[in-house]
């Protein structure tokens, strides 16, 4: 098969591929409370209805595994490539500006909504590589099929389950990631962290405080509210506060209480250093405030002490190390709540190969303990392909073939799909230097992205299926 072919079959296929995008990207499909037949709970399980129905009308062999994954293949031969991508969604936050969130619109060549880059876009092109080669009739010896997630942003039970049921293929990618080929992800840590103290009536004092949304994105959103302090008294701090910190903050009245909330950038955990923590902003206010002391006060300072404004490669934790291959180790504070009594936190780190628990669990745990919190956590191993396999090669011929420049391994934080799967590598769909605002307001992917993905997927799959 010639890429001549390849092209001329594209060539008037934008238009479906722009509407199977906008059909799966209009559904919203947050982690929900689990049903049968949908284990993630309504959102995920309608999702994944809507792209094996898509399968079905494009002339693939869709197969719902009980709601966990479903499967969309050309043959009932034996697997040579499994592309795994998934449906589901993380929650879309505050701040979007273009499109609500699950209203999808394309404008200037991009389509924007929840899930347009990660991971229904990158889905959609999938599919309609197989639908290429079903169409261009090319015999094949094996068989390929996409398989469609709806639990990777909320640890991936999927995936596990249907490979403590199926065998994986001889090669496996995700278009979960970007180009060229990415074969070595960080190991991820994940340490929570709680502390209490005994409810003080002393003046001025926290009452609660909410930060984060999910722990693997850094919040870009806060909000805090105290008594004995009207907005008058923290205005002036505030904008102390966010000339240092760029995080600002708004103000409003409510049930005798000042209610703060700060506003920084969300982004991807495995990336802080593309956001500005509202969380940590916030804590850096409220830390300038005359709060009482003890209490929620004393226990923010430790925080603060730890986790700093700013502090992406853990310094003040102790744990800051990166090498060659994978770079740094990154942190972010995603997840704070406070009450009246008591805090819970989570972070989100992602580990270089030459982290150990030695040198970052039993650090960081050690940190926090000495600080008077009760710290859990756990450390999974980084993942690594080698580089001259003659899958990652093949990758890398089609994209210098079809994108025109050259290929090359990289690294990322952020776990994808394949993190568990023996040579599995990262591949597409989104070419460098196009930030998609991953996991933040604004979600966009570019249209000629998912075209290019399209035909250079169906060129790999002729090349291992043929």
């Amino acid at each position: 098969m010639d890429r001549a072919r390849i092209e001329a079959y594209f060539a008037d296929k934008e238009p479906l591929l722009i509407d199977a995008v906008k059909r799966l990207v209009s559904i919203d499909s947050v982690e929900g409370e689990p049903a049968p037949g949908a284990p993630f709970g309504p959102g995920p399980a309608a999702a994944l209805d809507e792209a094996l129905k898509i399968a079905a009308e494009w002339g693939l062999i869709p197969q719902n595994h009980e709601g966990y994954v479903g499967t969309a293949g050309l043959n009932d031969q034996e697997d040579a490539l499994h592309i795994l991508g998934h449906l589901d969604v993380v929650a879309p936050g505050e701040g979007w500006t273009v499109t609500p969130p699950f209203s999808p619109i394309v404008t200037d060549g991009l389509i924007y909504g929840r899930g347009a880059d990660d991971d229904k876009g990158p889905v959609a092109a999938s599919l309609l590589a197989l639908k290429a080669v079903k169409d261009l009739g090319v015999p094949l010896t094996k068989n390929c099929k996409v398989i469609m997630g709806t639990n990777e942003e909320s640890g991936s039970g999927d995936i596990a389950w249907y490979f403590a049921r199926n065998p994986f293929a001889p090669a496996t990618f995700t278009p979960d990631s970007g180009f060229p080929v990415i074969n070595t992800e960080k190991g991820a840590f994940r340490p929570s962290f709680s502390r209490s103290w005994p409810e003080q009536a002393a003046l001025p004092r926290l009452r609660w405080l909410h930060g984060g949304i999910r722990f693997n994105v850094l919040p870009g959103d806060a909000s805090a509210a105290v008594e004995g302090l009207s907005m008058y008294d923290v205005q002036p701090i505030a904008r102390q506060v966010t000339s240092r910190t760029g995080v600002t903050f708004t103000f409003a009245h409510e049930e005798g209480l000042t209610v703060i909330r700060a506003k920084g950038a969300s982004s991807h955990a495995a990336f802080p250093q593309g956001g500005n923590n509202a969380i940590t902003g916030l804590i850096s206010l409220l830390l300038a405030l005359p709060l009482a002391a003890g209490g929620a006060r004393d226990a923010l300072a430790g925080l603060n002490e730890l986790l700093p404004h700013g502090d992406w490669k853990g310094r003040a934790l102790g744990i800051a190390q990166e090498e060659p291959v994978a770079g740094p180790l990154t942190v972010a504070f995603s997840l704070l709540e406070v009450t009246d009594t008591g805090l819970r936190g989570s972070c989100d780190s992602r580990v270089p190969l030459c982290a150990t628990e030695e040198n970052c669990l039993g650090v960081a745990r050690a940190a926090f303990e000495a600080r008077g919190f009760t710290f859990e956590g756990s450390q999974s191993a980084p993942h690594h392909t080698p580089a001259d396999s003659d899958f990652v090669k093949t990758l890398l011929r089609r994209y210098e073939e079809y994108a025109g420049v050259k290929g090359e391994c990289l690294a990322t934080g952020g776990g994808t799909y394949v993190h568990d799967i023996p040579g599995g590598v990262a591949f597409g769909c989104t070419m460098p230097g196009f930030d998609t605002h991953l996991h933040g307001a604004d979600e966009r992917v570019k249209v000629e992205d998912l075209m290019l993905s399209a035909k250079m997927f169906a060129h790999i799959i002729i090349d291992l299926c043929a």
